[in-house]
């Protein structure tokens, strides 16, 4: 018997720079910012007044019962949103013909229902423990999201959230990869959501000094990799991806856009919230998931990086990528982070990176870092720089790295029968 390879076949995402493929790739090739001053709350009295807001979100078309939107915290129903454009992105309809028992969901968040949290304790310190909601607990607990969309499609296979911070997305993603190997499904919804642009999200990321205060000019604080950065900038979104057993998808005719060849993941152990300054942990998770893709360094022609615009993260990404790839970065190796346009949704960023990732393969065009106006010499890689790139890519890497050590690597290759 041959060897089971996964696939992905439908992607849909929910940004600050687009609520669909078509907008959120667009926004990426000109390079345009999705950050602004946040309006969700009065941001009086905070250090940081800016984040990456999806704007005019409307999550009535993506839930079957009106009802189940109350019940749900914003995190989930941005995760609904992309679970759906990934669903019909991919021609799965209603999953007719799709054995239910083998087709799962591993969504997570990093953060889980905050919003939520707020509210309700806001309801108890007013009115009184009688005046919390019954549904708090369900809506602020980070698993509930990858349960409702299997609720929602009736998919009965392996359910789990997994929650490693800022990595999420890409260890449900590759979690899936590797049940799907395993040969305990054939189908995943996989991906990560996240909504903590909310008081507590603002107030505690700011008090640790990680978020940008550039308030004067907030489509420039995003700046991963330039020596003047200054901090990451807080975002939500969504990203969700159909990720399927090949002979499955070529069974249901599905559109195939890429092949998902490997995954790595590994643990700093150094500290809570800073990167290993060698990256040794994080080139640990790239060599990994090279060696499940029998990928060469040499082959990946784009990495998607983590880079948040941190004075640490960025640098430790950078020598991660040097003890990964050797001599082969200088010269056949481009790198960018499109943080620089949505801003950090942490949760789910891997999954909404993977989705930029695949589309530059397809179009042959890598997205930009821009706001890279002086480059940081510690970050001497190709970054490119401000403007898309013509290339065509064959293999690329998807980063993503998460308070707590966590790393994650997601490696792409185009399909191949």
């Amino acid at each position: 018997m041959s060897p089971r390879r996964v696939v992905i076949t439908g992607m849909g995402v929910v940004t600050p720079i687009g609520s669909d493929l078509s907008t959120f790739w667009d926004a990426l090739v000109n390079g345009r910012s999705g950050v602004g001053y946040i309006t969700a709350f009065s941001t009086e009295g905070y250090s940081c007044k800016i984040g990456g807001e999806v704007k005019n979100f409307n999550p009535a078309p993506y839930f079957k019962n009106p009802k189940d939107i109350k019940r749900a915290d914003r995190y989930t129903q941005l995760m609904m949103a992309g679970a759906k454009m990934a669903i019909q992105d991919g021609g799965l309809g209603d999953f007719s013909g799709v054995d239910l028992d083998r087709a799962g969901c591993y969504l997570g968040s990093g953060i889980g229902g905050l919003r939520s949290i707020e509210d309700q304790h806001t309801n108890l310190v007013e009115k009184g423990p009688s005046r919390v909601s019954p549904f708090m607990i369900p809506m602020m607990i980070a698993n509930m999201a990858s349960g409702i969309v299997a609720m929602e499609y009736g998919l009965r296979g392996p359910n789990m959230s997994i929650v490693t911070a800022c990595a999420t997305a890409n260890n449900t993603i590759g979690e899936a990869w590797r049940t799907i190997l395993f040969g305990d499904a054939d189908l995943f919804v996989a991906g990560g959501a996240e909504a903590a642009i909310a008081p507590l999200g603002l107030s505690g990321f700011g008090n640790m000094r990680a978020l940008s205060l550039r308030n004067d000019a907030p489509e420039k604080a995003s700046r991963p990799f330039d020596r003047d950065r200054d901090g990451f900038v807080l975002s939500e979104g969504a990203g969700v991806v159909i990720l399927e057993e090949l002979q499955h998808a070529r069974n249901r005719g599905a559109r195939i856009y890429c092949e998902l060849a490997g995954y790595g993941t590994s643990c700093d152990a150094h500290h809570m919230t800073s990167p290993c300054p060698d990256g040794s942990g994080a080139a640990r998770a790239m060599e990994i998931a090279l060696r499940h893709g029998k990928l060469n360094p040499a082959d990946i022609g784009y990495i998607n990086a983590h880079a948040t615009s941190t004075s640490v993260g960025d640098i430790a990404e950078t020598m991660a990528i040097k003890r990964a790839f050797g001599p082969t970065v200088s010269e056949s190796l481009a790198i960018s982070s499109t943080k620089s346009m949505t801003g950090h949704t942490l949760g789910a960023a891997g999954a909404v990176e993977l989705a930029a990732t695949v589309l530059a393969m397809r179009e042959g065009v890598l997205p930009p870092t821009i706001n890279l106006e002086n480059q940081d010499p510690a970050c001497n890689l190709d970054c490119v720089p401000n403007t898309a790139r013509e290339k065509k890519v064959t293999a690329a890497l998807s980063n993503s790295f998460g308070f707590g050590g966590h790393n994650a690597t997601l490696a792409v290759r185009t399909f191949e029968g």
